[in-house]
């Protein structure tokens, strides 16, 4: 096996891109969980995680992950209601390490929030951050909630990964 999408979710919305992933490039996929989530089993990996609370929730793994990851092409695609900026560039950036976000290449992808599947906790945090956002449409979507899933925003992952894969044949 060439490559592997391995992945982290909170609510979903990560999951679904990464299956979307594997099924436009044939590529298994597989939760971070997974004994099969080794990146020194493969050539190239894919890995998705959501952004949340200004956190890549990939962070801890990484690091655990860093040497393996660091030995082969990383493709990180993550998912947030932020579209692509400043702003999630430096969260990004203050969650992975330096030589890792080097390494990778990243693509963001716009998620999905929907308030009344989150728990008491998570509803809070985002009223809280949501009173506290000076972007008042951020804001606003921080505490109605949003769906930006967007299947068809895969298309450069998948170019990535197919050239990943071609590049792992040759």
């Amino acid at each position: 096996m060439n490559g592997a999408i391995l992945y982290d979710t909170k609510y979903g919305a990560t999951e679904q891109y990464a299956r979307w992933i594997g099924e436009a490039s044939g590529l298994p996929v597989f939760s971070l969980a997974a004994p099969e989530a080794d990146p020194e089993r493969y050539d190239f990996v894919v890995l998705g995680s959501p952004v949340i609370s200004q956190r890549v929730l990939v962070r801890a793994w990484v690091a655990l992950h860093l040497a393996g990851l660091l030995a082969r092409p990383v493709i990180l695609f993550t998912v947030s209601g932020t579209g692509v900026g400043a702003r999630l560039d430096g969260w990004v950036r203050d969650s992975l390490p330096a030589a890792f976000l080097d390494h990778a290449r990243h693509f963001a992808l716009r998620g999905r929030l929907e308030p009344r599947k989150l728990g008491l906790y998570d509803r809070l945090k985002l009223q809280i951050g949501g009173g506290a956002d000076p972007d008042g449409v951020a804001a606003r979507g921080e505490i109605a909630g949003f769906d930006f899933m967007d299947r068809a925003a895969i298309g450069p992952v998948v170019a990535a990964a197919r050239r990943f894969a071609r590049a792992a044949a040759a």
